[in-house]
């Protein structure tokens, strides 16, 4: 049966485009599905502030009447200007084991790529480096997170015979934690508070956390302006990710660090319970039912816990600020009974964010990979 590829023009086809991924991957231990409602504002031009700087294009591949992938086509405007490129992303793809399938939905992005004067293609990305990015090509075999995208083994493989070759890669740890801070971080860290006037932070209610919010967003933009990809958020979109996530947070595992003289935020950690099993019970819904787990993780006691944002001023990284929102979180863990953290993935080329590893047990399982195609 020939493959029909079909742009998403209504909110009905969108719902298919944000479930197909959900109906793929619903037999496999491994996949993770995000919540449909989360994901259909993601890609609503009119609730995601990110359609100021970005273009988009959504298509489904279709054999008759059934779905058998989806791909999304991107340029973020602002990320071009500060790389001086004329790069299209493609994200939000899945497909069947089926080459004409794979090059149909390819073939599509291309094009319309092409027709906006890009001369790259690469990803998977999304809008913004909050989004979903990187496809898996080692650690099948793990649980995904949250954050992370999970997919089959045959997806790389359909990229490589595509012609579309590695650009960046990612890592993902398991850090086990000690059952004591460790003593080189004890002692970094008073350096460190008494050298730069710094101090750590905890809130009780989450109310506190509101006036560093927005602070945590504008040293996130510093801290992460030299990474693949980035361009700063803007006020709007540093609005939308703090109404989104300042809601979630859980206040015993979120670490900040000012400097005393100006309360500036120089550092922060925030980290999560494990929602991985959560949100396979809630099966990509939030209601009726699906909240019920998902809350019973955000109180739990959990044995993993997720690394899920963190970030140092450029001006103060490799200087021990890291070794203060550990010192604090450790205690916390341990506290818990947590086991271990799974990192968000980390450049593969960032030897400094990697480095803050060395002095725990740790077990990189997981790579994942952003390819690249010139358009010609």
């Amino acid at each position: 049966m020939s493959v029909i590829i079909k742009e998403v023009t209504c909110k009905k086809e969108l719902k298919k485009f944000v479930k197909f991924n959900i109906e793929l991957y619903k037999n496999s231990p491994y996949h993770v599905p995000g919540l449909i409602e989360e994901e259909m504002i993601t890609l609503d031009k009119k609730k995601n502030p990110a359609f100021e700087l970005c273009d988009a294009i959504y298509f489904l591949a279709y054999e008759g009447d059934r779905v058998v992938g989806r791909i999304a086509g991107m340029v973020n405007r602002k990320s071009n200007e500060v790389w001086n490129q004329k790069y299209a992303r493609f994200g939000f793809v899945d497909f069947i084991d089926d080459e004409e399938v794979v090059d149909a939905l390819f073939g599509a992005v291309e094009k319309w790529a092409r027709q906006r004067g890009m001369d790259h293609l690469h990803g998977p990305l999304g809008f913004t480096d909050l989004d979903h990015e990187g496809m898996l090509v080692e650690g099948f075999d793990q649980l995904g997170t949250m954050a992370t995208i999970y997919n089959y083994p045959y997806y790389p493989k359909h990229m490589g015979r595509m012609g579309y070759g590695k650009d960046q890669d990612w890592h993902e740890f398991k850090i086990y934690i000690p059952k004591e801070v460790p003593e080189k971080h004890l002692r970094v860290g008073e350096i460190v508070k008494k050298k730069y006037g710094l101090k750590t932070i905890k809130f009780k209610r989450r109310k506190d956390v509101w006036p560093y919010a927005y602070k945590i967003f504008e040293t996130l933009n510093h801290a992460f302006a030299p990474l693949y990809g980035f361009a700063p958020l803007t006020d709007k979109q540093i609005k939308y990710y703090v109404n989104q996530y300042i809601p979630m947070i859980r206040l015993d595992m979120v670490t900040i660090v000012i400097h005393e003289e100006t309360d500036n935020v120089v550092g922060f950690g925030i980290s999560l319970p494990n929602l991985s099993h959560a949100l396979k019970k809630a099966k990509g819904h939030m209601f009726p039912f699906g909240f019920i787990p998902l809350l019973k993780a955000l109180k739990s006691k959990p044995k993993v816990v997720d690394l899920y944002l963190m970030g140092v001023l450029p001006e103060y990284q490799n200087k021990g600020v890291n070794a203060l929102i550990f010192n604090d979180l450790i205690p916390v863990y341990n506290a818990l009974g947590t086991e271990y953290a799974e990192t968000n993935p980390e450049l593969e080329l960032n030897s400094a964010v990697q480095a803050q590893w060395d002095y725990f047990e740790q077990v990189h399982h997981k790579t994942r990979r952003a390819f690249i195609k010139e358009l010609k």
